[in-house]
């Protein structure tokens, strides 16, 4: 196992004197199926030092963030900030999410990697520095599960992958869920759970959220907590809210009883891109002695073990994450040599 370098690149600042930023706006995206889904920029900005005229122009690359169950495109809001010294970013809601709708009401694991793939298409394909080129892609959670099946079916669009804690498959309910939620597996038991759901007000929801997902809640600034309320009143008004939530995790599950090629397990092995695994080793959602077994699976991984932090490193942790990526991306760009490549021949 190889555990994952640190970039010496300086970072972009995170708003003035440190305040929080606002999310990045977006625009709507077409995807598979009639629907389209919200995509946010984050815009390059370069190396907050210029390099020397020798050293030739400043990468300039594209990047693809995926959020997880429940979560949205500004779940990525400071993380693409900190990697727009590299990257021109895009964060898209998942149908379902945010501000997508579901695409035929359909919340399986195959329509949501669809909705990847056709984001991922429609970014190499924009004109620009990096047009034609494969993209970094960075999942968390469900969105790290859906960019694994991503990167092992078009390996052609990835060009380096990032899992930041993610769904990979396991057998038993871990217990930070209620026990109620395995019910989601049961037909009529999705629309009885989001009214359940939707009885909770905003701030409780939010609050039982950070209680589950971060190491230490206490990291959250209140400008953060009052936005995700906000976001949440604005999402609890689509038609569609009651349901994604719960329909989203029966495929999840369903995905897990997968066999042969369609096992994610299975997929992770033929994964190919440069790999960067991020687990903090106080995630309640999915148990961080994956994360050895994941790195062990992959071809070409490193690990990122990030001591006192959740679920979320992106949102708890950006820096250290945002370090680990970019040297990532370093790598991968940097010359082969010549006995390596004839060995990879």
């Amino acid at each position: 196992m190889t555990d994952a370098r640190l970039s010496s690149t300086p970072l972009a600042r995170l708003g003035p004197l440190g305040a929080p930023i606002p999310p990045w706006p977006g625009q709507m995206v077409p995807v598979s199926g009639g629907g389209e889904v919200l995509v946010r920029c984050t815009p390059w900005r370069g190396p907050l030092d210029p390099a020397p005229p020798e050293q030739g122009d400043p990468p300039r690359e594209r990047a693809l963030y995926v959020h997880g169950l429940g979560g949205a495109s500004t779940n990525w809001t400071d993380l693409a900030a900190l990697l727009a010294v590299r990257f021109d970013g895009y964060a898209l809601d998942l149908p379902g999410f945010g501000m997508s709708a579901p695409t035929a009401r359909d919340y399986s694991m195959r329509r949501h990697v669809e909705a990847v793939v056709d984001v991922l298409e429609w970014m190499v394909a924009r004109p620009g520095p990096g047009q034609g080129r494969p993209v970094h892609l960075l999942g968390n959670s469900l969105g790290g599960l859906v960019s694994v099946w991503v990167a092992a079916r078009r390996p052609d669009l990835v060009a380096t992958l990032t899992l930041i804690s993610p769904a990979m498959p396991v057998y038993r309910v871990p217990p930070a869920f209620d026990r109620a939620i395995t019910l989601v597996l049961l037909p009529g038991v999705p629309s009885l759970a989001g009214r359940r759901i939707a009885g909770v007000s905003p701030e409780q929801r939010v609050r039982g959220l950070l209680q589950m997902c971060f190491g230490d809640p206490r990291r959250v600034p209140e400008e953060r907590f009052d936005e995700a309320v906000e976001e949440l009143r604005q999402y609890d008004a689509q038609p569609w809210a009651g349901q994604a939530l719960t329909r989203s995790l029966r495929g999840l599950m369903t995905s897990y009883l997968r066999l042969g090629r369609a096992n994610a397990w299975r997929m992770a092995r033929s994964v190919r891109a440069p790999t960067l695994v991020v687990w903090g080793d106080r995630d309640k959602l999915v148990d961080p002695g994956l994360a050895e077994r994941l790195v062990g699976v992959l071809p070409d991984a490193r690990l990122q073990m990030q001591p006192g932090v959740g679920h979320l490193a992106m949102l708890e942790s950006p820096e250290p994450t945002a370090r680990a990526v970019l040297a990532l991306a370093e790598d991968a760009a940097a010359p082969v040599p010549a006995g390596q490549a004839a060995a990879r021949g």
